[in-house]
């Protein structure tokens, strides 16, 4: 139970949560503490500006543009954490998690109640403290979001298996033992804070103040405040909509937006996403299990290092002792190469255990929070958390994927030493392979290039007796500039893609081992080849690139075709890149599930793979869904336009380098205007997408004829 404690404390004051609410984005913050982060946007950012005026704020979150707006279809409800362009000037304090907290726009009312109803200011922006995500609230404030009665039932049981002293709610620093609750504001008070807070005159004085433990059995015997509907704060939930996954009453259905949804019977919903969430922890405690065997696993090889150390050492005493006082000089350094080793080895193993055992602790802490909400009986308040804890889970479990539960290091010494010079050589006795390998020399009949691709052959000199454990390649940027690693491996033979065409580049390559690394070799001079720039364009063929993809993308067909394995947005390139000419490839859509939003474009070699296209200055590209298109780049979003992809569709993209621009289309037609202009440098096909989309490549296809015909004439 100790380990879920984490799960039940607020990201903002690190406390308990205190009458808990549901983000949009599925997290949970104490009602109080969301007053407290409260900013105040400026007129111009408020739904109603921005439905008047029907523009948009460029620096929303991609992901929920659009879609979890609750204004219009037309207003996204997201945006990028501390993006608006009225930032308080209040100064702002810190939370205990490193939460900014910016002071009350209003006086701090004097009771816990009045807190609740206190209005919230205009235009008022929440911003998540836990995925950074922003939403503007309407006229409902804080009211607008539901309250999470299960994570409540599950505090107030952690709680009382815990069997704290009850302590004062209302102190403001450290909290003094309760000496008696008011059951109408269900409160608990000390002396000093029950004068000040809860006068015995007025209003209050017909209020029933008894002991703390007492108060502690009547609110664990009350019955538990049903969840209501957060558009008719009157009714209850009474259905389940499919269609937005969360629960409904019957006047959403009658006169709502929920009206043409499909619903199904909330406890046929609830019994069903028990079922889902049990399945999902099967497979969580399956890793868990796995994981405590593994540390069993990794803390024998500790002491089997030992063991091993210790065996090692005495062999090599005796050998060093065998070839007498000659032998003891040099003992000493050998006998510290072996504690050298022998300390990185325990030291990869101890940090791998570390590792395994933070990531095992909060898999448990989750699972054991999940198995006390499936205990709750709500199934309105169940179900408004529980497709978060499924995708949770499910993720969790994709985090002890292969090779996390795989040792980083053996338990063997690979030292070997050589005893069978004379006495006479004693001065030179090392371990094996202690020189530097010898320069290797680049085979030139072997050599050579086509198009933007460049083949390099080398070798170790014949009579060569310290061998190589891998060879260092390195190419300079095609203009005389400085050189730069392509290749790294012990392999002595490599073909590098993406050169500038029509470009003379200088090659070297040098060697090395656990001592050090050789000279580099004589350096080649290789040519590219020309673009026909009469014609304007250079067909390439090109598949995409496992080398520089995420880990998360999953290639076929010959790297043709790619998906995902996370929810996510991750970035692949193509093989081949472009810096001259005329060049067009299209991508048809393999799969389209849930309305994802994929991005095609291009990008440099170092664009951020763990976003999408697009999100930062190192990609130009367009995102789409099923029914728009917007062009993104360094974060900003420009030229929406109607049409969007569905299965089966075709995305075009002309990367016209002469004329310095980038145009996309969808199904043969242009999507938009020329998306974005003076692009110069060496630009990648490119393209971001989570597990709902599949995509494959068409490669070496002429340039559109209406844009051939065109470019001809201009």
């Amino acid at each position: 139970m100790e380990e879920m404690e984490e799960e039940l404390k607020c990201p903002v004051c690190g406390s308990f949560y205190r009458e808990p609410i549901i983000l949009p984005c599925s997290h949970n913050i104490c009602q109080a503490c969301a007053r407290n982060i409260l900013v105040q946007t400026p007129e111009s950012e408020s739904p109603q500006s921005r439905r008047a005026s029907g523009s948009g704020v460029s620096d929303y979150d991609y992901l929920d543009l659009d879609k979890m707006s609750l204004y219009s279809e037309a207003d996204s409800g997201y945006g990028s954490y501390g993006g608006f362009a009225s930032a308080p000037t209040t100064p702002c304090q810190k939370s205990p998690n490193g939460v900014r907290v910016f002071p009350p726009a209003m006086p701090p009312p004097p009771t816990h109640l009045s807190a609740a109803l206190a209005p919230v200011p205009r235009n008022s922006c929440i911003t998540c403290p836990q995925c950074h995500r922003s939403l503007i609230l309407d006229d409902r404030g804080l009211r607008g979001f539901p309250k999470n009665r299960v994570l409540e039932g599950v505090i107030d049981r952690y709680q009382q298996s815990k069997a704290a002293a009850l302590k004062c709610q209302l102190c403001e620093k450290a909290p003094k033992e309760a000496t008696v609750m008011c059951e109408q504001c269900d409160v608990f008070y000390c002396d000093p804070c029950r004068l000040r807070c809860h006068p015995p005159r007025g209003p209050l004085a017909k209020h029933r103040l008894v002991p703390p433990a007492q108060g502690r059995v009547s609110r664990r015997l009350s019955p538990r405040k049903v969840s209501t509907c957060t558009d008719h704060e009157l009714e209850n939930h009474s259905m389940y909509c499919v269609q937005c996954k969360m629960p409904v009453c019957y006047q959403c259905l009658e006169e709502g937006k929920h009206s043409s949804h499909e619903v199904k019977a909330l406890g046929a919903m609830w019994k069903l996403h028990k079922s889902q969430l049990s399945q999902a922890l099967n497979g969580l405690s399956d890793r868990a299990k796995e994981a405590k065997e593994f540390l069993v696993q990794l803390r024998n090889m500790v002491q089997q290092i030992q063991e091993n150390s210790v065996e090692f050492e005495a062999c090599l005493v005796a050998q060093c002792d065998a070839l007498i006082d000659a032998l003891n000089r040099r003992k000493a350094q050998l006998l510290a190469r072996v504690n050298k080793e022998h300390e990185h080895k325990l030291k990869v193993v101890r940090d791998q255990i570390s590792h395994c055992t933070v990531k095992l602790r909060q898999t448990t802490g989750l699972m054991e929070y999940c198995l006390e909400v499936i205990k709750e009986n709500d199934p309105s308040g169940f179900l408004q958390i529980s497709d978060a804890l499924i995708r949770r889970v499910h993720l969790t479990e994709d985090q002890w994927g292969k090779g996390t539960l795989t040792p980083r290091m053996t338990t063997d010494f690979d030292l070997s030493l050589d005893n069978s010079p004379l006495l006479q050589s004693i001065h030179q006795l090392d371990f094996v392979q202690m020189k530097v390998p010898a320069t290797p020399i680049l085979q030139l009949e072997e050599c050579c290039t086509h198009n933007n691709s460049a083949t390099l052959s080398w070798k170790q000199p014949p009579l060569s007796a310290v061998p190589a454990e891998g060879y260092i390649l390195e190419l300079d940027d095609g203009n005389g500039g400085q050189f730069r690693e392509v290749y790294v491996g012990k392999e002595t033979m490599c073909t590098v893609d993406g050169l500038h065409f029509n470009s003379t580049y200088n090659a070297r390559v040098k060697a090395f081992n656990k001592t050090g690394v050789s000279q580099y070799s004589k350096t080649l001079v290789l040519q590219t080849s020309e673009v026909d720039i009469k014609k304007l364009l250079a067909v390439a063929w090109f598949a995409f690139d496992p080398g520089s993809a995420h880990s998360d993308i999953i290639f076929s067909n010959d790297n043709l075709t790619v998906t995902c394995s996370s929810y996510d947005d991750r970035v692949v390139l193509g093989k081949t890149g472009f810096s001259k000419g005329v060049h067009y490839w299209e991508l048809t859509v393999d799969r389209y599930d849930n309305h994802p939003d994929p991005a095609f474009g291009v990008a440099h070699m170092d664009v951020m793979k763990d976003v999408m296209l697009g999100k930062d200055d190192k990609a130009w590209a367009m995102y789409v869904d099923n029914n728009r298109s917007w062009f993104m780049h360094n974060n900003s979003h420009t030229n929406r336009t109607e049409g969007g992809i569905t299965k089966g569709a075709t995305i075009g993209v002309l990367l016209d380098l002469n004329r310095k621009t980038l145009t996309f289309f969808i199904n043969d037609e242009q999507q938009g205007p020329i998306a974005f202009e003076n692009v110069e440098g060496l630009f990648f096909p490119a393209v971001s997408l989570n597990r709902n989309v599949q995509v494959t490549l068409h490669t070496g296809l002429p340039v559109p004829d209406f844009y051939s015909s065109r470019a001809s004439i201009a």
